[in-house]
């Protein structure tokens, strides 16, 4: 699959069969779709109801409302919804003849972008890069030897990624569930891939994969007709639908970070208006502060003019996925959606996202937020991979029956044992880490 002639296509790239439950599919019309039950199982599950409960950026609200990772989750579900429209119409105009089914795009990339974050643990990025450090540089080093003696592994945890582990928890079949864990889509799987590729062949330390899903995600990827890049380490070009749940992500995130930032005082209205403003050229701000003059609410105000940038970037991203859709599913595509799109506006997110950086993520409670995150990640991962290494100590068999018995702290190597911990602490809210973590350390005891 490596030649330089190979295509993906679209009638393969958009399949319903479901992950663990091949031997049931069949190409009956229901009432919902396919990709419309897989939105609805993940709108009902636990892990997506944890979200609200998971930073974003700013520490979780008090008086004033910031986005969480439920709330960010669903505005990139209708941003993604509204790409996978246009791309979809586009697709059947360009296409009419084809019997691909283009309408179903918008659901894909929809259930795609409201699972692209729940493999995320607690405080925001931070926990990410607290994850990373304890194994990189942090009291979790000692275990590198024996890890890379039951084979080449290691990768898995001094890079680790959120978005491998949200392939996990969708396909992982966890003690006492059902085989092929969520039983996703393969579409809606692989939509979320953004890098599919093994912690071996990742750029920077980014992965799509853990060891233990690549059989699976290689199943996948070779069901859907994903352009192979590499057997050893194994490594594809992205489904294509990855760019438009990419560009849901990057729109919101940054444009939604800079709201709420105006909505705690760290921008003021000036500033905010001044950001939103020069995605525009002179004329559409004209027309813009017209019907802004409608209302004399400045929130409403900035509400509108965030939703013009948004409404633009769609636009944007979705003309930017047409125009290159042959180098899309040739796999020589390179880079995000949001990189390619007119000067105007693409100068316009750099500098909000220069903007971002400094006077938003930088922040004192954004960095306490981290400083937290490091503390307590790290020491839940240290406390109970010590349980699970020394699981016949009096302190270690007490600590383990905080661990859900879905999670496999039994398993015959180290590596499932380790990474059946980083299941259970990567899966916890903000809320319950900081409350576990008070009670093992003795600084909040139940009431007597």
């Amino acid at each position: 699959m490596t030649e330089n002639n190979y295509y993906m296509n679209w009638q393969q790239l958009l399949s319903a069969k479901r992950f663990g439950m091949e031997e049931y599919h069949d190409d009956k019309h229901h009432d919902r779709t396919d990709f419309q039950r897989d939105y609805d199982r993940l709108i009902f599950s636990a892990p997506f109801r944890r979200l609200q409960n998971k930073t974003q950026v700013f520490p979780l609200p008090g008086s004033i409302f910031v986005h969480n990772r439920l709330t960010h989750s669903i505005e990139v579900s209708c941003v993604g919804r509204s790409l996978g429209v246009i791309v979809g119409k586009e697709l059947r105009k360009k296409y009419p003849e084809s019997d691909v089914a283009f309408e179903e795009i918008s659901s894909i990339v929809a259930a795609g972008c409201l699972a692209h974050d729940l493999g995320n643990p607690p405080f925001g990025h931070s926990g990410e890069t607290a994850i990373t450090s304890y194994f990189s540089e942090g009291k979790g080093r000692y275990l590198e030897e024996k890890i890379k003696k039951e084979g080449d592994r290691w990768e898995d945890f001094i890079h680790f990624e959120g978005n491998a582990n949200s392939i996990r928890l969708l396909i992982h079949q966890f003690k006492g569930r059902r085989r092929g864990g969520f039983v996703m889509t393969y579409s809606m799987l692989a939509s979320i891939a953004k890098y599919p590729y093994s912690s071996l062949a990742g750029s920077k330390g980014k992965f799509g994969f853990f060891h233990s899903e690549e059989d699976d995600f290689k199943k996948i990827a070779d069901e859907l007709g994903m352009k192979r890049l590499s057997d050893s380490p194994l490594a594809y070009s992205r489904h294509p639908l990855v760019y438009l749940v990419e560009a849901a992500d990057d729109i919101c995130y940054k444009i939604m970070d800079i709201e709420d930032a105006h909505n705690l005082g760290l921008l003021s209205t000036e500033q905010t208006m001044e950001l939103f403003f020069k995605f525009f050229t002179p004329e559409r701000q004209e027309k813009i502060k017209k019907v802004m003059t409608v209302v004399t609410d400045v929130n409403e105000q900035i509400v509108y003019l965030r939703s013009s940038v948004i409404g633009l970037l769609v636009n944007e991203c979705t003309r930017v996925f047409i125009e290159n859709e042959k180098s899309i599913l040739k796999g020589e595509y390179t880079g995000s959606l949001i990189k390619s799109i007119s000067p105007l506006p693409n100068e316009a997110y750099r500098i909000a996202t220069d903007i971002s950086y400094k006077k938003i993520y930088k922040t004192k409670d954004v960095t306490d937020i981290e400083l937290a995150g490091h503390r307590i990640i790290g020491f839940l991962l240290d406390t109970f991979i010590n349980a699970i290494e020394n699981p016949t100590n009096k302190y270690s068999e007490l600590i383990l029956t905080r661990i859900p018995d879905q999670y496999e702290i039994n398993a015959p190597d180290l590596y499932n044992r380790i990474l059946a911990i980083l299941d259970f602490v990567s899966g916890m809210t903000d809320v319950y880490a900081l409350d576990l973590y008070r009670k093992i350390t003795g600084m909040s005891l139940p009431s007597v």
